[in-house]
């Protein structure tokens, strides 16, 4: 369920990245080749950008299927950046909180997508012991929708705001809500503008870097290759990656690690 993609690099068309490849996300929204849970991704869409010199992202999201919105072909036809978070939803319980609940979620300077879906939701992250109750009342009561990749993403911001790396932010909330709600599956995605972290755990992840392409680099990670380019290297499950426009590592994810 869903298809995300993030980019950093020379700054780039969003049609080129988002829509004009052969297996795009926009042509993974209602034909993706790799996606192991759900078959379309038609619950909304939304895509985040940052512009030259601001450190805080724009973002176009919508309810319904990227296709049938020729706003968004228009965008990603003029709209020029050199980091990009886009998301296409298959949303966990359908109609759900529309907009709202569409990827990238927002905060500063950072964007969040979550691929996936929290088994047992809401109940096995409620209660006194649950991940929900380690957040301060304010955060459950902004959650930006209601659903479990809000919640995922609270839990995220949560410590990047504590002062955590990306990387650190991602894996640690994603060993929390292994241990409260088994059989979870917790594809995210995040960036800062500068840097991209992601983890695989329970659905397809691949990235493609080029650390000397024109212009200092460039490194794309997305659920799925968008075309058929034999330099795209698959996330082994249960892993964690970050990377800039000239480095990509990979870490194994533990459940039980500190």
């Amino acid at each position: 369920m869903c298809r995300h993609i993030a980019y950093v690099g020379p700054v780039m068309r969003l049609g080129r990245l988002l829509s004009d490849p052969d297996h795009s996300l926009v042509r993974q929204a209602w034909a993706p080749r790799r996606q192991r849970h759900g078959t379309i991704n038609a619950d909304g869409f939304g895509v985040g950008w940052y512009a030259p010199g601001d450190p805080v992202p724009a973002r176009y999201r919508r309810a319904g299927p990227v296709w049938g919105d020729p706003t968004f072909a228009d965008l990603a036809r003029v709209v020029r950046s050199e980091a990009v978070l886009a998301a296409v939803r298959d949303a966990t319980e359908a109609g759900s909180d529309g907009e709202a609940a569409a990827g990238p979620f927002a905060d500063g300077r950072w964007l969040f997508s979550h691929n996936g879906v929290l088994r047992d939701w809401p109940d096995a992250v409620a209660g006194p012991d649950g991940p929900a109750a380690g957040l301060p009342a304010g955060a459950l009561l902004q959650l930006a929708a209601r659903t479990d990749s809000a919640l995922v993403w609270a839990l995220v911001l949560h410590r990047l705001r504590a002062g955590a790396e990306l990387g650190a932010a991602l894996g640690a909330a994603v060993r929390e809500l292994v241990a409260a709600s088994p059989g979870s599956r917790l594809n995210l995605l995040l960036t800062d503008g500068v840097e991209i972290a992601a983890t695989a755990w329970g659905d397809s992840l691949w990235y493609l870097a080029e650390p000397q392409a024109p212009g200092g680099g460039r490194t794309v990670v997305a659920s799925e290759p968008y075309d058929d380019d034999p330099r795209w290297c698959e996330v082994p499950d249960r892993s964690l990656l970050t990377a800039s426009r000239t480095r990509v590592a990979l870490i194994p994810l533990k459940e039980n690690a500190p």
